[in-house]
């Protein structure tokens, strides 16, 4: 009797550990590889570039052999407690998206000079040496979705509903604008902005604000709200204006009703700048446009992919000839699309 509790009692222990090494996930799992920890600035939920940001970072460590985790904040305070996490568990790189988190990756950069850092998206002016950043030149794409307004608008009015009036965020619209004014110059253009305690993910708001511009006549709008953009798209179905998508292919969430997408290769940005700051390659700021494939739009796709992307685009091909021939263009330096950050 006594032998046989002392099997079940080793038996339970055995019990509890699987079940502990379960718990953890894969990414708890030991691994002789680089560890990577991704911080995001708010939770992932229906943000697609927060989602490719894990994508990304899982995707480094799987090839590698290595392991991974993500933190999600929710707020401020939690941003700072989870990078503070994150370096106390000193991983080879820790791994941070968006502008909003710029300060707290100077600050915390330069007071961990052990520690390697990537940010996407963003960067300090003055980068710390541990610091490395990965940023998109999404006015190029914007300019591209532009031009399909200005050859599609029968009303000669556009919009963009987008989540804040800043700087880094004109470069969607004022760029979406331009666009479409080099197509013809007397389209007019409307912008604004979501706003609130969470504009990248308050898609009942981006309807409001969308519908208030189709109802001064906007017939194709821009949404630039990341997790807030379905929102726009359910106004895009309900009172028949076009839309555009940012950062992946969103045609599908509104078939018939999105034009194109801005695409940001968040993920393959992440898993290119963090194996160079593994291998010890990495520079301090890598810039990703139309001419190294890091942003673009879907016209830019093969022809097979583009049929099936249930983006409007498909159907003008004479727009999507003139899209290829603009993004040649700029990548020649023959259009120069200005940057609304630095302008």
């Amino acid at each position: 009797m006594k032998n046989r509790k002392m099997t079940l009692g080793i038996c339970a222990m055995l019990t509890l550990a699987l079940l502990a090494s379960a718990c953890g996930g894969e990414e708890e799992a030991e691994a002789d590889g680089p560890s990577l920890i991704y911080v995001t600035p708010n939770p992932i939920g229906v943000n697609k570039f927060l989602e490719l940001g894990q994508v990304g970072t899982q995707r480094v460590a799987d090839e590698l052999g290595g392991a991974w985790k993500t933190f999600e904040s929710t707020n401020d305070s939690d941003r700072r407690a989870n990078i503070e996490a994150a370096i106390d568990e000193a991983p080879d790189v820790v791994v941070l998206t968006t502008f909003t988190l710029v300060e707290l990756a100077d600050e915390l950069s330069k007071a961990n000079p052990d520690q390697k850092f990537i940010l996407i998206d963003a960067c300090p002016d003055e980068p710390a040496a541990n610091l490395h950043c990965g940023v998109f030149r999404e006015h190029e794409g914007a300019y591209l979705l532009g031009i399909m307004a200005g050859h599609l608008s029968q009303a000669k009015e556009i919009g963009s509903v987008v989540a804040l009036d800043i700087p880094f965020l004109h470069r969607w619209s004022d760029s979406f604008a331009l666009g479409a004014q080099s197509i013809d110059p007397s389209i007019t253009d409307t912008q604004v902005f979501i706003g609130g305690d969470n504009p990248f993910s308050d898609p009942a708001r981006a309807k409001e604000q969308a519908l208030a511009v189709a109802a001064r006549g906007a017939d194709h709008i821009f949404a630039v709200g990341a997790g807030s953009n379905g929102g726009i798209f359910e106004a895009a179905v309900q009172e028949g204006f076009l839309s555009y998508g940012v950062d992946v292919n969103q045609c599908p969430e509104a078939p018939g009703h999105i034009v194109d997408n801005n695409l940001k290769l968040v993920d393959v940005l992440v898993e290119q700048l963090a194996k160079q700051v593994i291998d010890g390659t990495a520079g301090p700021v890598v810039a990703f446009g139309l001419a190294e494939g890091g942003t673009g739009v879907v016209a830019l796709s093969s022809d097979e992919e583009l049929a099936d992307s249930q983006c409007v685009i498909a159907d003008h091909p004479d727009i999507v000839a003139a899209v290829r021939e603009a993004r040649d263009g700029i990548v020649a330096g023959d259009i120069v699309v200005p940057d609304p950050l630095f302008g």
